[in-house]
């Protein structure tokens, strides 16, 4: 589920990959970022393949398979945790709670395991339920809200731990290892396999490229010939014109 950028498109087909595009959600009333918008998407693909029994969904940019994921047997929807701490504990995670549920709700959840959305992994009925609800949450409050880069993360977190689905919450490093809050010195190398603290090294690792050295070698060793680039945030008086606007907007009354 990728954006229309030509030269990502052209490089994904010479590496036989399907790239679709995210789709508009709710028609005209709601268009989400695609983040949100991408469970639509892959709600549509898990639809259209009835002979699908098992799906991860997965980010891509910052995601590199050591061994295959499905080898553990899986019962149900499985959610994992990005690191021991509670929700409470993140800045990001909560403002986004807060936003899209409220003060109350953010509070009910605040002590649950901080779930990660970028790697979801289930039944295809469940997962494709799972997608719906995450869209369903997110219309709920204001368009730029609910559709918000973040969004996604939180109407995930609510969906799990008020229990408006059946699923089972995994530690990090387990069949997922979730980096991002993780200290570079609780991990190793062992040639080109990341290892978790424990030792052990999970077939799936997420968010490897918050630390430089991991992100170095897992760029020369897999993608040598592909030049990285850098994601820079633009700061220039436009910029800072649209983001307080978008603060107005998310302020005010929105008519439906």
């Amino acid at each position: 589920m990728v954006d229309n950028n030509p030269e990502l498109r052209a490089f994904l087909f010479a590496h036989d990959i399907e790239a679709v595009d995210a789709p508009k959600v709710c028609g005209k009333g709601w268009l989400p970022n695609a983040v949100v918008s991408r469970f639509a998407g892959f709600d549509a693909l898990l639809r259209e393949r009835p002979w699908v029994r098992h799906a991860f969904l997965t980010d891509v940019r910052d995601v590199v398979f050591q061994g295959d994921p499905f080898v553990e047997p899986l019962e149900r929807l499985e959610f994992f945790a990005e690191c021991e701490k509670p929700l409470a504990s993140h800045a990001f995670n909560m403002k986004y709670l807060r936003a899209v549920a409220g003060d109350c709700l953010a509070q009910v959840v605040a002590d649950k395991a901080c779930i990660c959305v970028g790697t979801v992994m289930g039944q295809r009925e469940d997962l494709m339920r799972f997608c719906r609800l995450i869209l369903s949450l997110g219309a709920i409050p204001r368009s730029e809200i609910g559709g918000a880069f973040g969004a996604d993360q939180a109407t995930c977190n609510l969906a799990v731990h008020l229990g408006l689905l059946e699923s089972t919450v995994k530690p990090n490093h387990s069949r997922v290892a979730t980096l991002g809050l993780v200290e570079r010195s609780q991990l190793k190398l062992d040639g080109v396999r990341i290892v978790n603290p424990d030792g052990t090294a999970s077939p799936v690792v997420h968010q490897y490229d918050r630390h430089a050295d991991l992100a170095k070698t897992m760029w020369e060793t897999w993608a040598p010939n592909y030049q990285p680039k850098v994601r820079r945030a633009p700061r220039d008086f436009r910029s800072r014109i649209m983001r307080m606007y978008q603060s107005i907007r998310r302020r005010t009354v929105e008519l439906r």
